[in-house]
């Protein structure tokens, strides 16, 4: 399994959410909790709002988002992606 963050941040959306997809599962597979995937969600989505250049109209419109977020709500909008990549 590819998880090789650099070269998949970049992607269009279907890839970018298959590469999440997988990266969750991964971590379901090792056993780690649903409240831990969550938090490194949250902290993946903040380091790609600081860092990371969007890819796409997606990534871009979650950027905009995260940005006029508070910490509760960009809780919310990592526990999200995780649910929507999970469909």
């Amino acid at each position: 399994m590819d998880f090789n963050f650099k070269q998949n941040v970049n992607t269009d959306w279907p890839t970018w959410k298959n590469y999440l997809k997988n990266a969750m599962e991964f971590a379901d597979e090792l056993g780690i909790s649903r409240d831990k995937i969550n938090n490194l969600a949250y902290q993946v989505g903040d380091l790609l709002a600081q860092s990371v250049p969007p890819a796409n109209p997606e990534q871009q419109a979650i950027k905009e988002l995260w940005q006029v977020a508070d910490q509760n709500e960009r809780q919310v909008l990592a526990r999200l992606m995780t649910k929507v990549v999970n469909q």
